[in-house]
């Protein structure tokens, strides 16, 4: 018989055991001679270590706080100067200044805006803004540019097609490779 040629089938039966000596696993059923294992019930708690203290007791609580929320991505007002006209989430991301345009940005002080522009996102500093102004620009608050929603159909010929953003489709569990 090859490894190959072997027939599985998915659900196989569980074993009834402790039904009889001639049944196989019969009297201790494959749990031992006595002990606490060997009995039913309750066995030990997960973590227990046999009376000596637990490795989750024996460790420091982990301090702080984690928040769901991403930080901003920051933006300089220096960076602001290579552009002209209106700058959004998208002509930063183009110019390589922020990872997504689809995360929330802020421009902060740092270094001089010799151009005009107008400003166009999530959040700024009180100073970028009179910056901004100074230079002529302006500056607007705006929501956050949201991802496009993920819409997966069937085919006549049973493939899946994956309408939406590139990104989301490779987070969908329901697309085939």
């Amino acid at each position: 018989m090859k490894y190959n040629e072997l027939t599985l089938s998915a659900n196989k039966k569980s074993g009834r055991v402790g039904r009889g000596i001639s049944a196989g696993q019969g009297k201790t059923a494959g749990r031992g001679t006595k002990g606490q294992k060997s009995r039913t019930g309750k066995g030990r708690r997960p973590g227990f270590a046999g009376g000596q203290i637990q490795l989750t007791q024996s460790l420091p609580k982990l301090r702080g706080f984690k928040a769901a929320t991403a930080k901003a991505e920051i933006v300089y007002t220096s960076d602001l100067s290579q552009f002209k006209g209106k700058v959004d989430n998208r002509t930063l991301f183009e110019a390589g200044l922020i990872k997504s345009a689809h995360d929330r940005a802020k421009v902060v002080v740092r270094g001089d805006l010799t151009s005009k522009v107008d400003v166009s996102l999530q959040s700024a500093s009180a100073g970028a803004i009179d910056m901004i102004q100074k230079a002529g620009g302006s500056f607007t608050s705006t929501d956050r540019i949201a991802r496009e929603a993920v819409k997966t159909e069937k085919s006549e010929d049973g493939e899946t097609k994956v309408r939406g953003s590139k990104r989301a489709a490779k987070r969908s569990p329901r697309t085939k490779k």
